[in-house]
């Protein structure tokens, strides 16, 4: 896949960031993973993926498309509260090494390598169970988020009303 690693990256702006995110989608419902993009989470972040898999355990994914917009972004630490494991996913072409810095916590991260097509698991990220509070209260959000998502697509005047 082509991309330009010198500029940042939105999922809902960037061909790159969106090409990132259909594979990493694709990866997880190999997987047993159904996953949303662009979630608020209630400390005011949005994660820019996040997924639940068959036991309930929440994913969220960070996507980064340059050096400058993964060495600048320091508020990823903040999604931690909010899944039991926490992936950053980068294009094919990224330099990979920058992930093994201890600034950008290689124990507590994985590392996703995706395009438009598929993607690859390149480090395993550990499991820091939530907890059942949490968990719940995650869960419901992102139910209610993603069945608003499909009310919109099928009843776009009135999804976003009052009455829903």
């Amino acid at each position: 896949m082509e991309s330009d690693l010198s500029d940042s990256c939105s999922p809902l702006t960037d061909g790159t960031a969106l090409a990132v995110a259909r594979g990493t989608l694709r990866l997880f419902f190999r997987h047993d993973m159904s996953g949303i993009l662009e979630v608020p989470l209630p400390n005011g972040r949005r994660a820019d993926i996040m997924a639940l898999d068959g036991a309930g355990r929440i994913t969220i994914v960070e996507i980064k498309c340059s050096r400058a917009d993964l060495l600048g972004d320091m508020k990823w630490p903040d999604y931690f509260d909010y899944c039991d494991r926490y992936f950053w996913a980068v294009p094919s072409g990224f330099d990979l090494s920058l992930f093994e810095s201890e600034a950008l916590w290689p124990g507590r991260t994985g590392l996703i390598v995706a395009d438009q097509y598929d993607a690859e698991l390149v480090r395993p990220a550990p499991m820091e169970p939530l907890a059942a509070a949490r968990r719940k209260a995650e869960t419901l959000r992102f139910a209610r988020r993603a069945a608003r998502r499909l009310t919109a697509l099928s009843d776009p005047d009135h999804a976003g009303g009052t009455g829903w």
